[in-house]
């Protein structure tokens, strides 16, 4: 008798989790299913609802497919077989990626600026690989909103395609902040001429600067009149096929500790790739430099503002290793895709239940409120 009641308050509680994450989902996600041949007339899945159950079985809990086909049965959800399954996560690709850009699409809509007027998106890339693969087989690119540490953005692509700021939608009022693989002219002007602004990490060689007077600018020249802890600030251009760009170069020199770990780290990176380090790349290692077209914040302000793109570093760490996303279990091309936007989607999830948690309460679930809205105290 015990037994019956335990399992009948577990299935409950799994009732009403499901309950409380169907209003987490966007309007429509049902129909989006049939219409993006997720679902159609089959003999395994009577509804959507059903699908997504089983499919977050895979995805969320890192079972087997074989383990999800066993769960799925027990569950009374569906009498399918793991070879079934496979088949029907390559054609959940698309519906995955919908519900997951829908997702991204409200959590952005909850955030609160940074800038007035602005949105400060972090942006970066990271590879995925395959079992057995010698290189990366596909490259995530990300980006998060600072503003309430969600992801507004992501696009799964093949290895070749390199990293670059041109993969993103830019939006007047963005500032999309990045690391050094993203310092190239043509994804600046991507940015600018979408009305956007950028911050971006570089070294000397990223980019050729130029003077007013159109002369080239020597960076380190300028770099060596920093003291400890200082820093400056130079308004230069950099010129592409469709003219100059005004920008200005910020910068800030580390303590002597600070310069001799970031050489030891180039010196390392330099001796794994079987390359030749110069002299000026190491003594750039003591400075920060960041380029910005932004103009009016003070330098000391920029690099400040550079300092919280490494939350964006830790959004990559949660996704591989709570979610195991950095090693794909699918060898075929749809299916690792499919794959990977499902495990897209249940990041997103995770970030809106996070984002709702204050809807929740010891005596119960919240579940006749509408996601974001507000709530009248009076």
């Amino acid at each position: 008798m015990l037994l019956e009641e335990i399992e009948a308050i577990e299935e409950k509680g799994l009732s009403e989790d499901w309950e409380v994450l169907k209003k987490l989902l966007p309007d429509g996600w049902e129909a989006k299913a049939k219409e993006l041949r997720a679902l159609f007339i089959e003999k395994e899945f009577k509804d959507a609802q059903t699908l997504l159950r089983v499919m977050l079985m895979h995805l969320s809990e890192g079972c087997s497919l074989r383990e999800t086909a066993v769960r799925a049965r027990a569950g009374g959800f569906v009498s399918v077989s793991d070879v079934a399954l496979l088949k029907k996560l390559r054609r959940c690709g698309a519906w995955f990626q919908w519900l997951g850009e829908a997702l991204i699409k409200k959590l952005s809509g909850a955030a609160f600026p940074k800038l007035p007027g602005k949105r400060l998106r972090l942006v970066d890339a990271s590879v995925v690989c395959e079992p057995g693969a010698t290189g990366s087989t596909w490259r995530l690119h990300y980006g998060l909103n600072l503003a309430n540490v969600c992801c507004d953005e992501v696009h799964v692509t093949e290895a070749s395609v390199g990293e670059s700021l041109t993969q993103y939608n830019v939006s007047p009022g963005d500032v999309l902040m990045a690391d050094r693989g993203l310092a190239h002219r043509r994804g600046i002007r991507h940015v600018v001429s979408n009305g956007g602004d950028v911050i971006i990490r570089l070294n000397l060689r990223s980019i050729p600067w130029e003077q007013e007077s159109g002369q080239a600018w020597d960076g380190l020249e300028q770099l060596r009149r920093l003291e400890i802890g200082q820093s400056g600030e130079w308004r230069l251009w950099i010129r592409d096929a469709h003219g100059p760009i005004p920008v200005r170069v910020c910068a800030l020199k580390k303590s002597v500790h600070q310069t001799r770990r970031a050489q030891a780290k180039l010196r390392a990176t330099a001796k794994r790739k079987q390359r030749t380090l110069s002299a000026e790349a190491l003594e750039a290692a003591g400075y920060v430099i960041v380029l910005t077209t932004l103009t009016d914040l003070s330098a000391e302000q920029i690099l400040e503002l550079y300092r919280s793109r490494w939350q964006v570093e830790l959004a990559f760490k949660r996704l591989k290793s709570l979610l195991s996303l950095g090693h794909l279990k699918k060898k075929d091309l749809a299916g690792a895709q499919a794959w990977l936007q499902g495990k897209l989607l249940v990041a997103c999830l995770i970030e809106t239940l996070i984002a709702m948690s204050d809807r929740f309460s010891p005596w119960g679930y919240w579940l006749h409120q509408a996601p974001f809205e507000t709530v009248s105290m009076a």
